[in-house]
């Protein structure tokens, strides 16, 4: 693989023109189209094989007007008066009219006549249906929705809009331009260029827009979230920059031992653009395979971050390439002098002193990153509600009045559906259910049942003490689903009762993924093994490279449930109110820092491997893997961490949290693990780190990330070295 990119790359280079044009026009067709198209997105969450999304879909059918959208429009007397005067009531009447007017509105609930008032009277409740979900829902129809009370408002009441309609939209802030400012700085500081760094950064940005605009585009083919193209973003962007810096580092240190630009990029590429590929590839099978898990809409989250991530493995192999021989020689700004090329760096120093230390600093490392980790054992997990909205929108201001006059449980009410063989069954069967949930602990009220038209359909309304990610009201839904398992015996066959509603899919979906997560660490390790070994060619080095990885993703867990859930320093990162985890971070975060770790371990210890098979002893090749890698690494861990950190001050609390995670755990993985205890444990190991089966050695391919075939090839050859380009 190594030969191909190097001619890949002298290719690119000597058709610099063509390939940067190629890549323009197709950052600047994306673009127009978009233009014309635009994207969209939807927050529906399905999730196959549970109890709660069998019954929306069974009301979708059978019940369309009750498998609609549904919002709430709250309406607030101000302190010391109540709604029951002749003048409010009036006032919410008309806002009742209002809702009904609103197109695709098939009923709005009159709170007076369905008693959906506070004991003082303050507050009331209009329930309004639409007749298709919130993802069907036009601009106009949502506008209309939201300007419902208009005349309450004038007259001093206070009108809230929550529920389904009320969709809130991702919106990036200004911190993730903080952190692509952060990682230029970085950048200029590594590589000592200010035009190094900015064609690294340019490189990545236009890798970034070209993925970006397709992936918008594809979601009128694919639905998604609208987390998921934030994800890509966020993904896309710290990669690119990544990749193009240990490339664009490789050319410059084959600049300074005298090689043309041509032949440098060809160099550059065949080598660290292997390790680059390596390491993308890595990345994008952990992502795909969230596909595991069984969720639709994380296996399209996963598909679209891997989409990313392979559009800027291809700009680091082509376009980079083409960049450089743009710029000549000036990427290596102050050309350094023949003897600084043997200077040694700190890297060096810094290798010299763990493996003095070496049992101190493992242990060390072992043991902090535990300690970190614990918190993890407390981790909570549930999709978002209007509690973990940012203050000021409209779905937590809507929460918050509720909650204020009617108690927490009234934002997440349960959907009791039941299914009888007629409509006498189903009557009968509705009476008993509504009757033996009524009696449960946590439970507020029960509403009478909701018909559909052939009645044998019915919606049993029920609504908990607590909010929707209270542990409550999760043991609230299992106990309603046994207490009417005895009631469906009895009931004969065709009949059935499922519990759903938004807060029952919440607990679902968040359930599956608890008992996914096993599964797919499980997957991600055994892919970490088997990758590894085939790179490294040895057993205990991708053992260590795992163990590794585990402990970074538990301290990345235990330092995001401290901050998110348990509130421990939130307010540093602007979290409106500690709550549970997303359910899918997890997840997300096994499959991300998976990839991320192991580039960072391939960058590092392929040096290793590469010195040690030159005949140098095993502590020889710790040193100088960690002192030639530790500056690109360490930079490069930086400035994901800054990319990382920036979408940790966006305004949304789940890319808030996801931007944290990931940023901690590479901040962790890149500095505890792999700076400090990869180099000890490695040192402690010795020459058995490297220590592989013969059986084994004769099965596995060679990888060669490292280019040894090519520079054995080029060192055959022994072409003149070229004049670097003015």
């Amino acid at each position: 693989m190594s030969t191909l990119l190097y001619r890949l790359a002298r290719s690119c280079v000597r058709r610099r023109r063509t390939v940067a044009a190629a890549w323009l026009l197709v950052l600047v067709a994306l673009g127009a189209v978009f233009a014309m198209a635009g994207s969209r997105s939807s927050e529906e969450i399905t999730i196959p094989g549970t109890e709660s999304q069998r019954a929306l879909d069974a009301l979708a059918s059978q019940f369309p007007a009750a498998g609609g959208a549904s919002g709430t429009v709250v309406v607030a007397a101000p302190e010391g008066r109540t709604l029951a005067s002749p003048e409010d009531r009036r006032l919410v009447l008309a806002a009742v009219r209002e809702a009904e007017r609103v197109p695709g509105v098939v009923g709005a609930v009159d709170p007076f006549t369905a008693r959906s008032l506070s004991p003082d009277g303050r507050y009331a409740l209009i329930s309004v249906q639409f007749d298709r979900p919130a993802d069907a829902l036009s601009q106009r129809q949502v506008s209309a929705y939201e300007h419902i009370g208009t005349a309450a408002t004038a007259a001093g009441l206070r009108v809230e809009h929550g529920g389904d309609p009320v969709q809130p939209s991702i919106e990036l802030g200004p911190g993730e331009v903080v952190g692509v400012a952060v990682a230029l700085v970085v950048l200029v500081v590594t590589l000592g260029s200010l035009v190094a760094a900015g064609m690294t950064m340019l490189n990545a940005l236009i890798g970034v827009g070209v993925g970006m605009l397709a992936l918008l585009l594809s979601s009128h083919v694919v639905t998604f979230t609208s987390t998921t193209p934030v994800l890509a973003l966020m993904l896309g962007l710290a990669v690119g920059i990544d990749y193009s810096l240990f490339i664009t580092s490789r050319h410059r240190q084959h600049l300074a031992e005298g090689l043309g630009v041509e032949e440098s990029a060809g160099r550059a590429v065949g080598t660290a653009g292997s390790a680059v590929v390596f390491a993308g590839l890595t990345v994008m099978i952990a992502l795909a395979a969230l596909g595991v898990v069984g969720i639709p809409f994380l296996a399209t989250m996963g598909l679209t971050a891997a989409f990313a991530v392979l559009v800027a493995v291809l700009v680091a192999l082509t376009l980079l390439p083409a960049l450089l021989g743009f710029l000549g020689g000036r990427v290596h700004g102050r050309r350094p002098s023949g003897g600084a090329l043997h200077v040694e760096t700190f890297g060096f120093r810094w290798a010299r002193l763990v493996l003095r230390h070496r049992w101190v600093v493992a242990l060390t490392a072992l043991v902090s990153l535990g300690v970190v980790a614990i918190p993890a054992a407390d981790m909570r997990l549930a999709l978002p509600d209007g509690s973990s909205a940012a203050r000021g929108t409209a779905q937590r201001d809507a929460y918050d009045l509720v909650s204020q006059g009617f108690g927490p449980g009234f934002n997440g009410q349960l959907a009791t559906v039941v299914f009888g063989r007629d409509s006498g069954t189903t009557e009968a069967l509705a009476g008993e259910v509504a009757s033996t949930v009524q009696h449960l602990p946590d439970v507020v009220a029960v509403a009478p049942p909701r018909f559909n038209a052939g009645g044998d359909v019915a919606v049993v309304a029920v609504v908990p003490a607590t909010s929707p990610t209270s542990p409550r009201t999760q043991d609230l839904v299992s106990a309603i689903r046994s207490a009417v398992r005895p009631v469906v015996a009895r009931s004969g066959n065709g009949s059935d009762v499922a519990v759903t509603g938004s807060t029952a899919v919440g607990i679902d979906v968040s359930q599956k993924l608890r008992d996914a997560l096993p599964v797919y660490l499980a997957l991600v390790i055994g892919l970490s093994f088997v990758l590894l070994t085939l790179v490294f060619r040895s057993l205990l080095v991708p053992l260590t490279a795992t163990v590794g990885f585990l402990l970074s993703v538990g301290a990345s867990f235990g330092t995001t449930v401290a901050v998110f859930q348990w509130g421990w320093l939130s307010d540093l990162v602007g979290l409106p109110s500690p709550g549970p985890l997303i359910s899918f971070l997890p997840v997300l975060l096994v499959g991300i820092l998976f990839g991320l770790a192991m580039d960072y371990e391939v960058f590092l210890v392929s040096r290793m491997r590469e010195d040690y098979t030159h005949l140098d002893s095993a502590q020889d090749a710790v040193v100088s893997g960690v002192g030639h890698g530790m500056r690109v690494v360490t930079a490069a861990a930086v400035i994901m961490t800054c990319v990382f950190a920036g979408f940790a001050f966006s305004p949304d609390p789940v890319i808030k949290s996801i931007g944290f995670a990931l940023a901690v755990g590479v901040l962790l993985d890149a500095f505890v693990v792999r700076m400090f205890a990869v180099p000890a444990v490695m040192s402690l190991l010795g020459d058995a780190a490297w220590w592989l089966p013969r059986w084994l050695d004769r099965v596995l391919p060679h990888a060669d990330i490292e280019g040894a075939r090519l520079r054995a090839r080029l060192a055959e050859e022994d072409p003149e070295p070229e004049l670097v380009d003015a």
